[in-house]
């Protein structure tokens, strides 16, 4: 007789089979998604036309050197897209009939004066915050002449529809062509990049413009040129005016995307229009601070990082919120935080969402060029309240792609170095007006 062969012990029991198998599926999967690049993919129609890159750069440029991981290992709330096709026409029916922004409009104060924004007392501003029903003028810049030239100025104001907007002074950036953009897109939406002398003068090192040219293009980006000579002494000051007056340097233009430069797009601007405003019916869109819900938080972040030099104006203005009312945040508040990433802002051009860029622009030329601290001071005494969509930072980083900025010598343009700056901002325990504020955030 030959000999039993026996059955592993392993293999005995059903239900210790099934078992093992089980968790070895699991950890399959665990691992897959944990590793996989499209844990976070916003989902649009499979048919939707993706076009070829718009400009090929030369290799000295390096316009994809140094960019910055996404190390998020979760996605709690996704967005999806609609067909490209229908978002298309659904925008196009909107631009067409402007009254659907709203009926009421901003009217804006005019004065000539030495400065860009008139340079308002803390009264002066605050004042213009509850706006009437009877349609006061603002203050929103634009004191003197903005120093482009006249065939630009009227590009900018037949722009209608949707605009997308940057801007690089002090050669601070790259210019990066958007990707994923439909085959329609740049037949609807504008492409505006702002610069510098500085700027322009780098990227005809690059042979990416000629000088002797009066209008300049680089991909989908019409490039302008600012004479900032006559505007603010900082360049971050001088990126400020795009990026909140957009609606004054596009009056024709019913939606508009504010990206920083050191961002590439990698939606369609329509898509993100589409998903980000319209279909949650609001005024405004911008991501949320990755790490701060306080504005203290990002105010003391500034000061230690030296992100901005001048420590006392920062105390000084932090100090101004909190005596006129700046509270910290809690989840009674409407919003999830009061601290955004002002990277990727998306707006429809309402009476409400101007109103509040030009009352933060006002706060910025007050203070400093650091837009993250008046905001959530400016959007919680502001009335009519803006209508935000805060959305989550793993938003953000899947339909935009971040880059480090040109490293130069001496540094970021961070305000005046006027002395040694204390990285602490209340180094030295006076600061009775904001007390209260910190007691509260401290619990």
């Amino acid at each position: 007789m030959g000999k039993a062969i026996s059955t592993p012990l392993l293999c005995q029991s059903k239900l210790f089979c099934f078992s093992f198998l089980y968790l070895f599926s699991s950890l399959f999967f665990a691992l897959y998604f944990s590793f996989s690049s499209t844990k976070c993919i916003f989902r649009s129609s499979p048919f939707d036309p993706i076009q070829t890159p718009l400009f090929f750069y030369p290799s000295s440029y390096g316009e994809h050197k140094y960019g910055i991981p996404t190390l998020r290992s979760s996605c709690n709330s996704p967005i999806f897209f609609s067909d490209y096709w229908e978002v298309l026409k659904e925008i196009q029916e909107i631009c067409r009939n402007s009254t659907a922004l709203g009926s009421r409009s901003l009217k804006y104060m005019q004065r000539s004066a030495d400065i860009f924004g008139g340079n308002f007392s803390v009264e002066k501003r605050f004042s213009y915050f509850d706006h009437p029903e009877d349609g006061r003028e603002v203050p929103c810049g634009f004191f003197k002449r903005f120093p482009i030239s006249n065939s630009d100025r009227i590009a900018m104001e037949k722009c209608e529809g949707v605009v997308v907007v940057s801007a690089i002074f002090n050669d601070h950036d790259k210019i990066r062509q958007p990707k994923g953009i439909g085959s329609k897109t740049l037949d609807y939406v504008c492409f505006f990049m702002f610069v510098d002398d500085v700027t322009l003068k780098g990227l005809n090192h690059h042979n990416l413009i000629s000088r002797k040219s009066k209008e300049y293009k680089i991909g989908a980006w019409r490039v302008i040129r600012v004479s900032s000579n006559h505007l603010y002494e900082n360049a971050a000051m001088n990126g400020v005016i795009p990026k909140y007056l957009i609606h004054r340097l596009f009056p024709s233009s019913k939606y508009s995307i504010w990206v920083d430069a050191k961002l590439q797009l990698v939606i369609d601007p329509l898509l993100l229009i589409h998903s980000l405003l319209i279909k949650d019916n609001v005024d405004m869109a911008i991501s949320r601070h990755p790490y701060y819900v306080h504005t203290m938080e990002e105010a003391m972040a500034t000061a230690r990082w030296k992100k901005w030099w001048d420590v006392d104006e920062l105390k000084t203005q932090m100090e101004t919120y909190c005596e006129h009312g700046l509270q910290p945040w809690t989840p009674k508040k409407a919003y999830p935080t009061d601290v955004p990433d002002s990277a990727l802002i998306l707006r429809k051009h309402s009476m409400t969402t101007n109103l509040f860029s030009c009352l933060l622009f006002n706060e910025l030329e007050a203070f400093n060029p650091r837009d993250q601290l008046p905001f959530a001071f400016v959007r919680d005494h502001m009335n009519p309240r803006v209508n935000l969509n805060m959305f989550d930072v793993e938003v953000f980083e899947q339909v935009a792609v971040e880059y480090r900025h040109n490293l130069k010598p001496g540094g970021p343009n961070v305000g005046p170095k006027i002395k040694k700056a204390n990285s602490d901002l209340f180094a030295n325990g006076s600061c009775s007006k904001c007390e209260k504020y910190l007691l509260k955030m401290w619990g």
